[in-house]
């Protein structure tokens, strides 16, 4: 009677270890998707950054052309 209740503890305890490793696998992947999306988000961010700065000096040389035209000259 006793080798039946091994086999279904045994069963039991394989059944919980296969449980905490697909959990441990998710949370894995989940890791691994946010570490990929910071990835990809990163050089983006900085590439906006450096768009809006040239977008700006572009603006700001147009600016000072427009002033220089219209200054009255000596």
């Amino acid at each position: 009677m006793s080798n039946g209740s091994n086999d279904v503890s045994g069963a039991i305890s394989n059944l919980l270890d296969t449980v905490g490793k697909l959990g441990q696998q998710q949370i894995e992947i989940l890791n691994n998707g946010i570490k990929t999306a910071t990835q990809l988000i990163e050089p983006l961010g900085k590439t906006a950054t450096d768009l809006v700065g040239n977008l700006l000096n572009t603006f700001n040389q147009v600016l000072q052309n427009i002033s220089a035209a219209i200054a009255p000259k000596k």
